[in-house]
């Protein structure tokens, strides 16, 4: 068997499928004891409503995970979009259980039954080009703030469930007849979809992949994409060509860093950075400074 600390290339496969799980305490199970015996990392996220998250190891340990989770759930029926990380992505392996993959709180949303229109990557430009269609960035702020598309509405949110309440405030179906969305790799657009469809918006599209689609697929050169992309996992971000962007993270806040921010005084690995310096007490720094060394003697040992 391949120990993890061997890998010096780790394969990494970004997933979700909105599926009906019956019995998803029992799928856990299975789940932890394929990715375990096949030396992954990573988290997984197990609801009725299917399964979602992202997952590392070797191409091998990684092949035989998915053909398991093809098997159970189709999982290639939904997203599974694969890169590459040089150092290992996650600490261990987590599969948990949630009463949604994505949490949104809108009991009326059930996207195994009613989305948008999914758009190709290849024809995304086309779409988001015409000017009866307003596009939405449906991810939180702390991800937008490293990279969007030209012309893409920010909503400003800081977590999925202020998506409902922006869409309630600032847009009308009446209004607003053409609404293309995009996410990460897409999970959250199918939510947001089968909502907005749900509040009698007619014309709700939404990028097929998600930006990590886009990124592979479409060229610098005719991209539309301004940026990075976040990642949540230890790469922070991927650029066209899902290369890995210089971003960092602040361990205190979890936003996203350029490497000029790491100069700045307001500065502390693992501790603190510009985005919340201010708001920490020092009971707080001394409590992140203790987690970072215990971090630190983590990754000597393995």
């Amino acid at each position: 068997m391949t120990h993890m600390i061997e890998i010096e290339t780790w394969k990494v496969a970004a997933l979700y499928r909105f599926v009906e799980i019956a019995a998803p305490d029992e799928m856990q199970k299975i789940i932890k004891e394929i990715c375990l015996n096949n030396e992954i990392c990573g988290t997984l996220l197990i609801a009725t409503e299917g399964i979602n998250g992202t997952i590392a190891g070797t191409p091998e340990g990684i092949a035989n995970t998915i053909d398991f989770l093809d098997k159970q759930l189709e999982i290639n029926k939904g997203e599974v979009k694969y890169s590459d990380s040089k150092r290992k992505p996650f600490n261990r392996i987590k599969v948990r259980l949630k009463k949604e993959i994505v949490t949104m709180r809108q009991p009326q949303v059930d996207p195994t039954k009613k989305v948008g229109t999914y758009v190709e990557a290849k024809n995304w430009n086309a779409l988001i080009n015409d000017p009866d269609v307003i596009m939405l960035d449906t991810r939180n702020s702390y991800e937008t703030a490293i990279g969007k598309f030209k012309g893409a509405i920010d909503p400003n949110t800081k977590i999925f469930t202020e998506f409902a309440d922006y869409v309630e405030v600032k847009l009308d179906p009446s209004k607003n007849k053409k609404v293309a969305m995009y996410c990460t790799g897409g999970i959250r657009c199918e939510k947001a979809s089968s909502y907005m469809l749900s509040q009698g918006f007619e014309e709700v599209y939404h990028l097929k992949g998600g930006i990590l689609q886009y990124l592979e697929d479409i060229p610098k050169e005719e991209s539309l994409w301004e940026g990075s992309c976040f990642l949540f996992d230890r790469r922070v971000g991927v650029e066209h060509g899902l290369k890995e962007s210089p971003h960092l993270l602040c361990y205190g806040c979890r936003h996203p860093l350029e490497p000029s921010d790491l100069e700045l005084p307001s500065y502390e690995k693992g501790v603190s950075c510009k985005h919340c310096i201010d708001s920490l007490t020092s009971e707080r720094k001394d409590a992140f400074r203790m987690r970072h060394q215990q971090f630190q003697k983590l990754n000597e040992q393995q």
